[in-house]
């Protein structure tokens, strides 16, 4: 699809707002679907017959307002719709997002068994040094890498839990086929950082944009920990919303 063409001049109405208006048009209509790469500067530049400057102006102006995202040294795109992720004391991936009319999915990245460290050992309520599975696990939404997971699990109470994920990448169906139907938030560590190369990569964004991470604990209905939760979350597409007890 084109989206440069001559534009009219002498009219009053600057050069780059009618190229912003040009383009966000296009967005509205559908044309040009959410995560659309746009074209490059110096092409829209030749196609409208403008200096880059003015194509400069414009995509200024539609990122402020929530059309287009920019991303240095990948370009523009269409924004996506942020996805409301609600963080409460049952907080299910595969729920959150097809309660948006979104479609989830999730592929294991690794499946590791290592000896659990003094923070995850605290967490878990277990001694340090006890095995416990390390899940790694990319979830998406529409097909779109929205989250990377890491999960802790111990494998003392649950020593099937690798077997049901190799069938089946869902956390909570590999709880249920292990005899836990359910589990609860217990709490949840939100901070944000600077992406690594490997999870921008992962999560198909810049490296000069944030990431937000969450450290969580999940417990069955007595309150025994069963697992703990660090999640890196692409922060231009998630916006987390603390549900009251």
């Amino acid at each position: 699809m084109t989206l440069a063409a001559p534009l009219p001049r002498g009219g009053g109405v600057a050069l780059w707002r009618q190229i912003a208006q040009r383009i966000e048009a296009r967005i509205l209509s559908g044309q040009l679907a959410a995560g659309t790469r746009l074209p490059t500067e110096a092409e829209l530049s030749r196609g409208f017959g403008v200096n880059r400057h003015t194509i400069r102006r414009a995509m200024e102006d539609l990122s402020m307002r929530g059309l287009v995202r920019v991303e240095q040294g990948r370009g523009s795109f269409v924004a996506e719709e942020v996805v409301e992720y609600p963080i409460g004391s049952r907080t299910r991936f595969s729920e959150i997002i097809r309660a948006q009319a979104r479609e989830p999915s999730g592929r294991i990245l690794r499946l590791k068994e290592v000896e659990a460290d003094q923070r995850i050992a605290e967490l878990l309520g277990l001694r340090r040094g006890r095995p416990v599975l390390v899940v790694e696990r990319l979830g998406f939404a529409d097909r779109r890498p929205i989250n990377i997971g890491t999960h802790h699990i111990p494998l003392g109470r649950f020593p099937r839990i690798a077997e049901e994920l190799s069938r089946n990448p869902s956390i909570t169906a590999a709880f249920a086929a292990c005899g836990l139907p359910d589990y609860r938030r217990q709490v949840t560590r939100i901070t944000a950082r600077m992406p690594t190369p490997e999870e921008a990569t992962l999560l198909g964004q810049s490296r000069s944009r944030p990431v937000l991470l969450t450290e969580a604990v999940n417990v069955d209905p007595e309150g025994q920990p069963v697992e703990v939760s660090i999640a890196v979350y692409a922060a231009a597409r998630m916006q987390f919303v603390v549900e009251s007890a």
